[in-house]
């Protein structure tokens, strides 16, 4: 996904992207009343919480198969209170995220599944709840925010939209629909509160079709994304130390191995107080399926701090303790600045909570380490 494409979306807002409409189902009060105000979406908070579980979906980490939209159902919480008591009680169901009229925070990395919708479907989409509001003003902001996250999710993962109501095969889901359609749950949401919002401020009920459209709209609107195929890298733990190269400037510093992660980002060489000649600390290399060569350095032996640098960046590798014996990686690092790893298994099953909260088995598989 380009990342530049959907900041920039968040940016400039609604009105800019539709050209100053948006035209999404004339005859929703609420879609209408999002036009004539032209609302920009509220940014995407990452708060991602290191305590959810991780476990792929069925078809491998990083590969949703749509969206489910919630409603918590709780009409005095806030959403500062939600997150706080999903953290608590996450054994028994958690989502990805949560929204209201001005916020969108992602609280578990989207790359693996949530709980929150029951066999089959935790493994397969990715879940946000929307907390209840209270005016005509904020459901629809929340409305506008919850479409357009939609379709950021979509754009995202590289799927197009397409409603689930109908016939149970989309990538778009209520609640309601997975429960008709797949089983794991009798929760009907969030269609019992978009029809008593939208009946209440605009003497209206909105539907799962009205909302469907608007994310058609601001899916159509962010235009057509080039997504970049990550490359598979091979992971080994080392110690070792090396010098840092007189030509390090001719490269960059990086939070994952660069293009073998999604979210591999440039670092600041400050970061790293760069010295030519000064030594650093090697515990990971990776070899890339292009043939290059990579370190994860730390500026001291015993700092926490890790960032992955092309091979030609350092100079003087030595081992540390050559009686020290390497062992080959078989799962990605957990922490933000580590990269993802091959695994030759990754056998994992989520335990049964509810009715409507368990997680789906899934099978033993290779983990890429494109993921």
């Amino acid at each position: 996904m380009s990342k530049v494409l959907l900041t920039a979306v968040a940016a400039v807002g609604f009105a800019g992207l539709f050209g100053g409409t948006l035209s999404a189902n004339a005859s929703s009060k609420v879609n209408s009343y999002i036009e004539s105000h032209n609302y920009k979406p509220a940014k995407v908070t990452k708060s991602i919480w290191s305590g959810f579980p991780k476990y792929k979906y069925r078809h491998g980490v990083g590969k949703p198969e749509g969206v489910v939209i919630h409603e918590t159902a709780n009409p005095s919480s806030t959403i500062y209170n939600e997150i706080a008591y999903m953290k608590r009680n996450y054994n028994n169901a958690f989502v990805h995220s949560f929204v209201d009229a001005s916020h969108i925070i992602n609280i578990a990395n989207t790359n693996y599944l949530s709980w929150g919708v029951g066999y089959p479907g935790n493994a397969r989409f990715i879940q946000f709840e929307q907390i209840e509001v209270h005016s005509k003003s904020a459901f629809a902001h929340e409305i506008a925010n919850a479409a357009w996250y939609t379709a950021y999710l979509l754009k995202e993962y590289n799927l197009k939209p397409n409603d689930a109501a109908y016939d149970g095969k989309g990538t778009v889901w209520s609640h309601g629909s997975v429960a008709k359609h797949l089983g794991g749950s009798t929760h009907t949401d969030p269609v019992g509160y978009y029809a008593s919002a939208g009946k209440k401020y605009f003497g209206q009920k909105y539907t799962m079709a009205a909302f469907y459209k608007m994310v058609k709209k601001y899916y159509t609107a962010m235009g057509t994304t080039t997504h970049t195929k990550l490359t598979t890298a091979t992971y080994k733990t080392v110690n070792q130390q090396a010098k840092l190269s007189s030509t390090y400037a001719k490269y960059y510093l990086y939070n994952h191995v660069k293009g073998s992660n999604k979210n591999a980002a440039k670092q600041k060489w400050s970061k790293i107080t760069p010295k030519v000649g000064k030594t650093y600390y090697v515990d990971m290399t990776a070899k890339k399926s292009t043939g290059s060569t990579w370190y994860r350095i730390r500026p001291s032996k015993n700092s926490s701090k890790r960032y992955w640098v092309y091979s030609k960046v350092l100079t003087d590798v030595q081992d540390v303790n050559t009686s020290t014996a390497t062992a080959t990686t078989a799962s990605a690092d957990s922490s933000a600045d580590s990269a993802s790893a091959t695994s030759s298994s990754d056998s994992s099953s989520v335990a049964t909570s509810s009715s409507d909260t368990s997680a789906a088995s899934t099978s033993t598989s290779s983990v890429s380490a494109s993921n």
